[in-house]
């Protein structure tokens, strides 16, 4: 892939959308959550239209706080998994990034005070509609030992969630799979915080 990639996060349609683009602008992947499921499964195509599969993301119990999601490539091979740090997670979103049973990355938000001032904001009247502008969330991807390999970033937007993504280190193309496919399950679960 092509870095930087850009996220761009639906909010005002009924089912979330995630269109993900390279640095010259093409489509890599797509994602549209699926409303109304007990059990969360989710599909990343590569197009729009959505006819070509390319992972899957499906949680290992019905809607729960600390649930697991599993990723597989379109053979349906086991890639890893993502689970959120329960209440751990209420004051910094942490969200941990598994091989198997071994947890091989971490994703920790930089800065849990942002989201507190995006919060405060989006209560003012009439200015709160312009939070987009104002607060913006990073959130690194880290190996246990602390090394950080790649960085997502918020960006000013309206009408929509923005975010670029940049590596920071050398990934394997396993490790790069895993962080991108937990990072648009982190923005899914994330939504309400901004």
């Amino acid at each position: 892939m092509q870095y930087p990639l850009e996220l761009t996060f639906k909010i005002w349609t009924l089912a979330p959308t995630i269109s993900v683009t390279d640095a010259q602008g093409n489509l890599v992947l797509y994602v549209r959550q699926k409303l109304f499921k007990f059990k969360e499964h989710i599909t990343v195509f590569s197009d729009a239209q959505q006819t070509h599969s390319k992972f899957t993301i499906k949680a290992d119990r019905i809607i729960d706080f600390s649930a697991r999601y599993n990723f597989a490539d379109q053979d349906g091979a086991y890639l890893g998994s993502v689970k959120r740090r329960g209440l751990r997670s209420l004051w910094r979103a942490r969200y941990d990034i598994f091989d198997g049973d071994a947890s091989s990355l971490m994703i920790q938000e930089e800065n849990p005070w942002v989201k507190i001032w995006d919060s405060l904001f989006q209560e003012i009247p009439i200015l709160g509609a312009l939070s987009g502008y104002v607060f913006h969330p990073k959130y690194l991807v880290s190996r246990p030992d602390g090394q950080v390999v790649m960085r997502l970033e918020k960006l000013p937007s309206f009408f929509s969630r923005k975010f670029v993504l940049k590596p920071v280190d050398q990934m394997s193309d396993r490790e790069e799979a895993q962080a991108l496919l937990s990072l648009l399950m982190m923005i899914l679960l994330e939504r309400a915080r901004g």
